[in-house]
């Protein structure tokens, strides 16, 4: 398989944040100030109040923020205080899809990487790792991972100072606190803190662009990613709506020189939530298939209409048919929703079933038997687990039968097994294997517990992992069959 990856790739920089250490940061700054942002989050990084904020919100309701970082005195403060400290791996949902397809045994993986510096570059995999050099480029064996990229094309008057996720996990059970007031994580997630002003405006670089155009009718697959780092507004003028529509006519040119190409958008955690509908509309009619997290899901509440409580607490019922009613909107051919107890994915499988806009729409359809379509569909999803529950444990990937080895430590998720049940009941699906299946309106439902792990290496990229390893396999037995 041959797969490119856009568009965004960066530098994580991990850092383990403890109770007492949160507690410590917190002191440092006004009360009044951090309760009034705690209470009512910023959503962005402007300040180092805000950061501090932000990650005490996420830390005390034990969820995942990813908010952009636009001082550059924040920046300097966040490397200065955290970075020698940190775990400084592959960022960016193109960079780890990337990695893990070519540790997957993928043949040739193509990456759009905005800022080719050796630091970013010594990330990457170098199993099938190919960085375009110029447009002439013809193939993998005219440069090695290790390669320098040539930045002549590259826009002088862009930044070249290496983009930095900063990313702080944290652990349940963690105790901390705000001010006097003593509060426990209820659940192990991570807030970011991102500085990086290429991936916000989508920047492709020059001989990743040529070279795809050029060499489009011989890729098998495409991931892009990255849309949610766009910014409402640029101190340019420029709008996100440019951008969006350059990225659009990339994809629609990929697609006229190769209609095999198949084509997944994985979404992200969107601020700006007219952003987010627009990268939905825009995209769900052109791309094969597209995915998200149970938080991103929700946020289309306006569309799909299911309530976001059961969406937010991973409810199966809820999950399922906000998915079908949301992919039926726009006539989208799959949407995976991944989470930490489940996947469940939503295929279209009947090009005049029935509408499925509402949340009160059919609710129990005869759907065909157990066919082959199903059958790889849950494969592929299978496959994709197995993928993330080893990363996480492990913090690694590093060949098929490491995967097959790694998850024979790992547990399914009891939640995820008392879902898999709430399934079957709601939507008069049969069991298969690990998983199940259903229909409702034109989609078929998949959907597969997740594996996990008691002390989980990594928390970051899971959902890239699983969406990488999904796509690839499902690439693999279409060709087969």
């Amino acid at each position: 398989m041959k797969i490119l990856c856009g568009y965004n790739v960066n530098i994580d920089s991990v850092y383990r944040m403890g109770g007492a250490e949160l507690s410590e940061l917190l002191e440092s700054f006004e009360s009044s100030v951090i309760l009034k942002k705690i209470d009512s989050p910023p959503g962005r990084i402007d300040s180092k109040s805000d950061f501090a904020a932000g990650l005490a919100y996420c830390m005390k309701n034990g969820c995942g923020a990813e908010w952009l970082v636009s001082n550059p005195l924040v920046f300097d403060f966040l490397k200065e205080r955290y970075f020698e400290k940190s775990l400084v791996r592959m960022g960016g949902n193109a960079g780890i899809m990337a990695n893990t397809l070519s540790e997957l045994g993928t043949s040739l993986v193509v990456p759009n990487v905005a800022v080719p510096s050796k630091t970013q570059l010594s990330l990457f995999s170098r199993k099938s790792v190919y960085f375009p050099r110029n447009s002439s480029a013809k193939g993998p064996e005219e440069a090695e991972v290790k390669s320098k990229v040539d930045r002549s094309k590259v826009d002088a008057s862009t930044p070249q100072q290496d983009p930095i996720h900063f990313v702080f996990d944290f652990s349940e059970g963690e105790i901390f606190s705000i001010y006097g007031k003593p509060f426990t994580v209820p659940r192990e997630n991570r807030f970011i803190a991102t500085c990086d002003q290429l991936n916000f405006r989508l920047f492709i670089n020059p001989d990743f662009d040529a070279y795809v155009l050029e060499h489009a009718g011989e890729m098998d697959g495409a991931l892009i990613s990255g849309f949610h780092l766009l910014l409402g507004e640029y101190p340019d003028g420029s709008s996100y709506q440019e951008i969006i529509e350059k990225v659009l006519s990339r994809v629609l040119a990929w697609k006229a020189r190769n209609e095999r190409l198949r084509v997944h958008l994985e979404f992200g955690h969107f601020a700006n939530r007219k952003l987010a509908f627009t990268v939905f509309s825009k995209f769900a009619g052109i791309v094969d298939s597209l995915g998200m997290n149970e938080d991103e899901l929700a946020s289309f509440h306006e569309l799909h209409g299911v309530p976001v409580e059961g969406v937010f607490r991973m409810n199966a019922e809820a999950v399922g048919k906000a998915a079908s009613c949301l992919a039926s909107l726009h006539g989208l051919r799959k949407l995976v929703v991944h989470t930490r107890e489940f996947v469940l994915a939503a295929v279209r499988w009947d090009e005049t079933g029935s509408y499925c806009g509402t949340p009160e729409g059919p609710e129990l359809i005869k759907g065909p038997f157990f066919s082959p379509e199903i059958e790889n569909e849950l494969k592929a999803l299978e496959f994709g687990v197995k993928c993330a529950g080893t990363y996480a444990a492990l913090g690694r990937l590093d060949g098929r039968d490491f995967v097959e080895k790694g998850v024979r430590g790992l547990q399914e998720s009891k939640s995820g097994r008392k879902e898999l049940d709430r399934f079957l009941e709601a939507f008069g699906g049969e069991a298969s294997g690990n998983g199940a299946f259903a229909f409702r309106g034109g989609y078929m439902l998949c959907m597969l517990p997740t594996l996990l792990s008691k002390s989980p290496v990594t928390t970051v990229g899971l959902g890239d992992t699983l969406t990488a390893g999904t796509f690839l396999r499902r690439l693999e037995l279409d060709v087969q069959a």
